[in-house]
């Protein structure tokens, strides 16, 4: 099955970090799962906090993804748990634009919202599929990294994104075969 909307081969970037996972549940229960962002806190152990917002960063009231709408995500940058890290050093932010969403396909994808091109660029894509051998739903989840302070990222918390990305996606797993 191609995916339209996830990361082209030979790109601009400079690094990419990639979480996945198996889910014994269908696609709609997982889909809906990552479009309810409200609950993130509940479940997501790298997300701790996921918010619609116009492009000042106010909330919206309605939390219902749409391409064009903003995202503020704030995530744990040490070790993944539910609910809000404490200390220094501990948190992490974007602020993202919806490029793509696509329900039918169960696909989403965002970008950089704030900075020059130049010295940061990032975009995210996820998507569900159904895995050939066992029938499951496979949750893919990458985020790439381009510009100057990309090296930086990566240098500085490369491996804190991937431990992340990757507890994004089992606490997601736990979360739809619970329900």
């Amino acid at each position: 099955m191609a995916h339209a909307h996830l990361p082209p081969a030979g790109s601009d970037y400079v690094f990419s970090v990639t979480g996945s996972s198996l889910i014994d549940a269908p696609r709609e229960k997982v889909w809906s799962i990552l479009m309810d962002l409200p609950t993130y806190s509940e479940w997501n152990t790298f997300v701790y906090l996921i918010t619609l917002t116009d492009a000042s960063k106010t909330p919206l009231a309605d939390q219902t993804p749409a391409v064009g709408k903003h995202l503020y995500t704030e995530v744990h940058m040490a070790r993944p748990k539910v609910g809000k890290p404490t200390g220094i050093f501990t948190t992490g932010s974007a602020f993202v634009t919806i490029d793509s969403l696509d329900h039918a396909n169960f696909q989403v994808s965002w970008s950089t919202a704030d900075m020059p091109y130049f010295l940061l660029h990032t975009t995210r894509w996820q998507s569900l599929s159904v895995d050939e051998n066992t029938g499951q739903t496979k949750y893919t989840t990458t985020e790439c990294f381009g510009g100057f302070l990309a090296y930086l990222v990566q240098f500085f918390v490369g491996s804190k994104l991937r431990v992340g990305f990757q507890a994004a996606a089992t606490s997601l797993k736990a979360r739809a075969e619970q329900k």
